[in-house]
């Protein structure tokens, strides 16, 4: 079983093991009424879901204001968009982005620890049909949403760079995913 499967079975279990299932969300529809304002003529440019062993685990839409994400992906506004189909923890959510960011290239671990602090803040316990949205700032950091709420504004650029490359990145675990919110792949 090579790395990524490994990691990926992991999750799963972890999931399995720490979540409920619960009813199956609606796929999101409709601008989420905080880009409004943070991305003017706002729109979806792709969309993917997460699944392990075929349960869902969240639907993600990257939308854009102005011109697609390119090549520099992190020089373009933009927001993602998380619509949870289970619970699970803000503790694990937060831990294993860490883990996912890590791919993008090292952290050191006094700012490794920084970071897990602040997400394990800005991450709340999730239920099905909750909604995480993170804004990028290019070239300042980030704002999160939860359920339309402001949550928190990491102003750090690199660690803005490296959680939404978890999912943008060329580095990201998830590749197909990548191509289907860039827009590059059909969902």
């Amino acid at each position: 079983m090579n790395a990524p499967s490994r990691r990926r079975l992991l999750l799963a279990v972890t999931l399995l093991a720490t979540t409920g299932v619960r009813a199956q969300s609606p796929a999101p529809t409709g601008l989420p009424p905080e880009l409004s304002g943070e991305l003017p003529g706002a729109r979806p440019l792709g969309s993917a879901t997460l699944r392990f062993f075929g349960l869902r685990v969240y639907d993600a839409r990257l939308w854009v204001g102005g011109q697609p994400p390119g090549a520099d992906w992190v020089a373009s506004p933009f927001a993602l968009e998380l619509l949870y189909a289970r619970s699970l923890k803000g503790e694990q959510i937060a831990e294993r982005s860490l883990v996912e960011m890590r791919r993008q290239g090292e952290i050191a671990e006094p700012v490794a620890e920084r970071w897990l602090g602040n997400m394990k803040q800005l991450f709340p316990d999730v239920d099905a049909g909750d909604r995480i949205t993170g804004v990028n700032l290019p070239g300042t950091g980030a704002r999160f949403y939860v359920n339309g709420r402001l949550r928190g504004e990491p102003r750090e650029a690199d660690f803005a760079r490296m959680f939404f490359g978890i999912w943008l990145s060329p580095r990201t675990s998830e590749p197909a995913m990548r191509e289907q919110l860039l827009g590059l792949r059909p969902s």
